[in-house]
């Protein structure tokens, strides 16, 4: 896979957003749209059905040199071999560590042969991100940066704090929530470089033309961080 800082569009995997497709079916549409980050993200699932889904897709991702995140839970990442692993502030400081070093223990214990796997937190304000990126993770999750039924109850962060992390944030960093095609401009004008897309790729009827869009605005604007 690319290394971070050249990764721009960030899709998922939602199992809330599938309906009757095959996870695998979707992730190779999200390949063929020039994803450069895939997560697999199944709030509902059981621990094993999310691995069979991850090792599923993990021989797609693998193929087109996309990375594939697991979305809240490190152990299954490191099970199955996948790159990366997301998760909260509640998945990370809400469940007691207050450093990388601390899961990665944790984790060591569970699997002895601990491989390299990348780590990225959300965040939702300055003082988040902050916090997140004292604990040095490969990337931060900026948003939702407008309202996104991908979480209703979730308050906008709005174009501000994209603003304000493209001025103080020097780590690779991705914004989401509620981007679409419409105001996608509007987040490369706050200073953003690299976004996370779920609903308006998963809900289109063409997933490999929606997003190949995204990735032409996207490329199409500079990259200067």
């Amino acid at each position: 896979m690319k290394p971070l800082v050249e990764c721009r569009l960030y899709t998922f995997v939602d199992t809330a957003y599938l309906g009757s497709r095959k996870p695998e079916l979707v992730a190779q549409q999200l390949c063929d749209g020039g994803s450069d980050l895939i997560q697999l993200r199944a709030k509902t699932s059981t621990a094993d059905q999310i691995r069979r889904m991850a090792e599923a897709i993990l021989t797609i991702t693998s193929q087109a040199g996309v990375g594939l995140v697991i979305n809240d839970s490190p152990k299954i990442a490191l099970q199955v071999g996948t790159p990366l692993c997301h998760l909260g502030q509640e998945d990370f400081f809400g469940a007691g560590y207050s450093n990388l070093s601390q899961l990665k223990a944790d984790l060591k214990t569970q699997n002895s042969k601990l491989e390299p796997l990348q780590i990225g937190l959300s965040t939702h304000a300055p003082e988040q991100a902050r916090r997140a990126i004292a604990v040095q993770p490969d990337y931060i999750a900026i948003g939702p940066v407008f309202a996104t039924p991908t979480k209703p109850a979730a308050k906008p962060v709005t174009l501000d704090y994209v603003r304000w992390a493209a001025s103080n944030v020097k780590i690779p960093w991705f914004a989401i929530g509620g981007i679409t095609l419409q105001n996608l401009d509007e987040v490369l004008a706050a200073g953003a470089q690299r976004i996370c897309v779920v609903s308006a790729i998963l809900n289109a009827p063409d997933v490999v033309k929606t997003c190949r869009q995204f990735k032409q605005q996207l490329d199409s604007a500079p990259q200067n961080r």
